[in-house]
């Protein structure tokens, strides 16, 4: 599981004359395998071995998924923090924060060779000497730009489709489950927007989710012997008013829907049914909705509504 990142966004100063671009090490030795913990900080350590011991990766895989070869054991690579903070900040000595950035998106979306897509990558742009964003005509470029904008898509839509539940207890809890592992990500938007209450929200797919205290937010993991088949809190450690504020909520997205206007094909596209089972206003509806009746019916050969209003005042 990923932790948050090891280093601040600003630091580490900009490559100018007194502080020189230095090349990246040949990698002349004969290729290896790295396994590691699985974790950023992990993967940015394996980063360092691999130019310490100047020695290309077949493969890079997490203790848990590696797969050795015949005659040649993985190299096991000991997550070192301060390593890996260092490689952070040297990262900016050949991309700028954006493109750091977009690495730590491609580790979270969990793509199967993500570890080699960041190293190809960090290996072109400290290769090339020159910014590489935008060289679209190179493969690794273009998966990596593709992956940060589908992890960007990602994060907006968990910013805006999370519902909190509230416990007897005053913590309000969420459950997701995402295409990828976003949780890092939308960390400080939840922080900032609710800073005045206990919440918990919880990744049902990666069994890990967020805590915020009132002063900080933190990384809790569960019991992976849990049951996983429950996919909201019981009923039992709800607030007894968690029923009310969610029909509320219901009756509101019923009301402001104009029926005239539905277009399912729209709906889905804008928020796809995968993230429905978790939508308060997608649940079954223990009150049948009835439309509010404050319009005046139109006869036939009236004025449409507001046209005979605009006619007295004329004539006024």
């Amino acid at each position: 599981m990923p932790r948050f990142l090891p280093a601040s966004q600003s630091s580490a100063p900009v490559p100018s004359a007194a502080n020189p671009r230095r090349k990246a090490p040949s990698l002349h030795n004969a290729p290896l395998d790295y396994s590691y913990d699985g974790t950023f900080e992990g993967l940015l350590t394996v980063l360092f071995t691999v130019y310490d011991r100047q020695a290309a990766p077949n493969s890079i895989q997490p203790h848990g998924a590696v797969q050795g070869g015949l005659f040649a054991q993985p190299v096991s690579v000991v997550t070192d923090e301060a390593l890996a903070a260092r490689v952070w900040k040297n990262l900016l000595r050949y991309v700028d924060k954006d493109a750091r950035m977009r690495l730590f998106h491609v580790f979270l979306s969990e793509a199967s060779d993500r570890e080699l897509l960041i190293f190809r990558y960090a290996d072109l742009a400290m290769r090339t000497g020159r910014d590489i964003s935008e060289n679209y005509a190179d493969d690794n470029v273009r998966r990596v730009q593709r992956l940060a904008q589908q992890m960007y898509r990602e994060k907006h839509r968990m910013e805006a489709f999370v519902r909190f539940e509230k416990t007897q207890d005053g913590l309000f809890h969420a459950t997701i489950e995402p295409d990828f592992d976003v949780l890092p990500l939308i960390a400080a938007h939840f922080t900032t927007r609710y800073a005045d209450q206990r919440w918990l929200i919880y990744d049902r797919r990666r069994r890990y989710g967020l805590y915020y205290d009132l002063h900080h937010t933190d990384v809790v993991e569960f019991d992976s012997a849990s049951p996983r088949h429950s996919a909201s809190v019981s009923a039992t450690v709800l607030d007894e008013r968690e029923p009310l504020f969610q029909l509320l909520w219901q009756a509101y997205f019923d009301h402001v829907n104009i029926p005239e206007r539905k277009n399912l094909k729209l709906h889905r596209r804008h928020m796809p049914l995968r993230y429905w089972r978790y939508l308060s206003e997608k649940q079954p509806r223990e009150q049948r909705f009835e439309a509010i009746r404050n319009k005046r019916p139109v006869q036939p050969g009236s004025p449409a509504i507001g046209q005979g209003e605009r006619a007295e005042e004329e004539k006024g």
